[in-house]
């Protein structure tokens, strides 16, 4: 997993970094809300440890901005106060879980661990749908009206995530890391397969639905 920790405490975050570090997970850190919520926004993550009580911006704060930024990874809300009112605020922010200081890592690890495989989706479909476009997950294949196209990995895995997201924005970071991981490619070589994918699926059709977010990624839009 690639986990976002963010956590004012040095020592409780020096705990879980060590922890996670040696387990093989990789993890960024952040010491206040507000750097939490822009590492969060303008990168990729499996999921998120976000402390409630944070300087610059509260944990509840930054949950919620994300959200209404369209990013659903997972969030689990650390805190120290083990109330009821602390528990609905974090849910009602967006967060996925809570969990009270002190915690247990291995539990900390095995819920982390339920939360992104929930996010990937215990059973998978045998397809996704998004307007005309079918997308045959046993196949790799894309069926558009009568036409069907063979995509290659590379488009297969960016096609997915983007009907799977759709119609959210999906941030060119978090493309990046579902083809290569942090084996970042050389500059180009992601708009050249967004470039190949959009001359399949969309140039032959008057009707185009891949579009690109200056500056930020792609998504698919079903535009009138």
């Amino acid at each position: 997993m690639k986990l976002l920790i963010v956590e004012d405490h040095q020592e409780i975050a020096g705990i879980i970094f060590d922890y996670f570090e040696a387990s093989g997970h990789v993890l960024d850190y952040a010491r206040n809300g507000q750097q939490g919520y822009d590492l969060a926004k303008n990168g990729y993550y499996d999921a998120i440890v976000l402390d409630v009580m944070l300087p610059r911006m509260d944990g509840c704060t930054v949950c919620r901005k994300l959200r209404e930024e369209g990013i659903d990874t997972p969030v689990l809300m650390l805190t120290a106060r083990d109330t009821r009112e602390d528990t609905l605020a974090g849910f009602a922010g967006g967060a996925d879980d809570y969990l009270v200081k002190p915690f247990d890592l291995e539990i900390l690890e095995a819920r982390l661990s339920a939360l992104t495989r929930r996010r990937q989706g215990a059973v998978q479909p045998k397809q996704l749908q998004f307007a005309e476009l079918t997308l045959d997950l046993n196949r790799h294949v894309l069926i558009r009206q009568s036409c069907q196209f063979s995509l290659n990995p590379s488009q297969f895995n960016l096609l997915k995530l983007l009907m799977l997201r759709a119609p959210n924005v999906v941030s060119k970071a978090e493309l990046i890391n579902v083809l290569w991981g942090d084996d970042e490619p050389e500059r180009n070589v992601l708009r050249s397969h967004i470039y190949q994918l959009r001359h399949q699926m969309d140039k032959p059709f008057a009707k185009h639905y891949l579009k690109t977010v200056p500056k930020v990624g792609y998504q698919l839009v079903d535009e009138v």
